[in-house]
């Protein structure tokens, strides 16, 4: 069997996989080309194989639509270019800066707006790329720096609690975007936790798309943070085939809640190219969110939020429909 080592170990390869689903076989050379393909065992052995809606099938595994272009794909959708004043940076915000980690995930979501990562690049900073983030970081004025990627806990941990202890004593917030507690659980480890709880105040905000993601393993790893004392909310994307009706996106709220974890974001698609296959109009999301409105209570309720495409950074969907700019 393949496999590809990283800070969390092993994953899924492609000849496991195609044993089981050889009708992959034509495109996954195609599509992995284009963006990798990448499935923990965790998330592997929850997928329901033998229904092709299942939805963290269709999260995960290539589709032949990926290969198709959409007039309305963007090679960069959220405008970060715009908005990035050095390698590993964007500075959206005047209040916060975001700096990415590493371009590694434990898993690729199909769907993902950083699309455009190919296998060939350079996965992770040099050491003086690296250094020279953290410094404009520091000297940006920023109350709270976001630590992301890719996923930040792909990288190892002294790496991850030295960029903390580096920001610390100016920065007074930091914030960890990371989807591993979801997709590879087993990467939250006491060790981890230990280390991030020590150095509060920091913010977990997780990836949870659909109820069925919120496995015994993962229930594991989201008590362990919130039982260290870390705050831990989710963002989810609003994807067609996966999460676009109510009842799915009431029980996930209510699961989460039930969980400590508080539903922060449901975000709408952003225009990749190779995800027209999971957009939902606008229109039909905010009746979606109108609809979730009634079945759960406020602090169970997400912001609608787009993230336009010229960098001006996330509004509530309702405003942007009314006066997109």
């Amino acid at each position: 069997m393949s496999k590809r080592k990283s800070a969390s170990g092993p994953v899924v390869g492609r000849p496991e996989i195609l044993l089981d689903r050889p009708e992959l076989a034509d495109i996954w050379a195609e599509t992995d080309a284009q963006f990798p393909i990448r499935v923990t065992r965790s998330w592997w052995q929850r997928i329901n194989h033998a229904d092709v809606t299942d939805p963290l099938l269709i999260q995960a595994l290539p589709q032949p639509a990926e290969l198709l272009a959409d007039p309305d794909d963007r090679e960069d959708p959220v405008g970060d270019a715009a908005c990035s004043p050095l390698p590993w940076v964007v500075h959206k915000y005047p209040s916060r800066v975001l700096l990415l980690l590493t371009k590694r995930c434990h898993l690729y979501c199909r769907y993902c707006f950083r699309r455009n990562h190919r296998p060939s690049e350079r996965e992770d900073p040099t050491p003086g790329e690296w250094a020279a983030a953290l410094d404009y970081a520091l000297g940006s004025g920023a109350e709270e720096v976001i630590l992301s990627g890719g996923d930040p806990l792909a990288v190892r941990d002294q790496t991850l609690f030295d960029a903390i202890d580096t920001l610390r004593d100016t920065i007074p917030v930091i914030r960890i975007h990371t989807r591993a507690p979801i997709t590879k659980p087993a990467r939250v480890t006491n060790a981890l936790v230990a280390g991030l709880a020590s150095r509060r105040p920091v913010w977990v905000v997780v990836h949870c798309n659909h109820p069925k993601e919120l496995s015994p393993d993962v229930d594991q790893a989201l008590a362990r943070l919130i039982d260290a004392g870390l705050p831990v909310l989710n963002q989810s994307v609003l994807l067609r085939g996966v999460n676009d009706n109510v009842p799915a996106l009431a029980e996930l709220s209510r699961q989460l809640v039930r969980r400590g974890v508080f539903p922060y974001y449901l975000h709408h698609t952003d225009h990749a190219g190779g995800n027209a296959h999971f957009r939902v109009g606008v229109q039909e999301g905010l009746a979606l969110w109108h609809g979730l409105q009634k079945c759960v209570s406020g602090g169970a309720l997400p912001r609608y939020v787009i993230d336009p495409p010229q960098g001006s950074g996330k509004v509530d969907v309702a405003s942007w429909v009314s006066s997109p700019t």
